[in-house]
């Protein structure tokens, strides 16, 4: 069975959310095996890990992407920073990004009604909330909202866990 990061190479509607993970060490998680040492110890001893994986459409309609973090309090106020500050502030924003779109548990209890489950992210959660929950029919986790309004598009099984592809992206806020 494939892991986490093999599925994410091969799904090209999946390819910015990848790169943007790439770019951390927390990306390593994706290969790994479920039961190794590396995935016990980042997650606690849970079984594999659930990411929340935003198609591209979706990321590239953000009102500001993710190395970018949330706007400035005073968007007036005219700020230079050096480029290594810079640098180093891009990488924080995404590193919170990704974070809130990993669960560090897999597989995920279906809502009934609801279900909130702990991102990577500290004191992120994220809802989720069955349109039909007490039947779970063939479409599964089709019917399932995520957030606000977030649709789970499709689902694959790895080795070291499930990739939920969605229409959406989680906030960091």
């Amino acid at each position: 069975m494939p892991s986490l990061a093999d599925l994410l190479t091969i799904e090209s509607s999946a390819s910015i959310f990848y790169s943007y993970a790439r770019e951390l060490a927390l990306s390593e998680l994706f290969s790994e095996r479920e039961g190794s040492a590396q995935v016990e110890e980042q997650i606690n001893g849970k079984s594999g890990l659930t990411l929340l994986v935003p198609t591209n459409k979706a990321v590239m309609a953000l009102a500001r992407k993710p190395h970018r973090g949330p706007p400035p309090k005073d968007e007036n106020e005219d700020i230079t920073i050096s480029d290594e500050e810079f640098h180093k502030i891009s990488k924080e924003n995404v590193q919170r990004w990704v974070e809130a779109h990993i669960i560090p548990a897999s597989p995920l209890t279906y809502p009934t009604p609801t279900t909130t489950c702990e991102t990577l992210l500290q004191g992120k959660s994220v809802l989720f909330t069955s349109a039909s929950p007490y039947e779970k029919d063939d479409e599964g986790w089709q019917k399932v909202i995520v957030e606000d309004g977030i649709r789970i598009l499709r689902t694959k099984q790895a080795s070291n866990g499930v990739l939920f592809l969605i229409d959406g992206t989680i906030s960091v806020d």
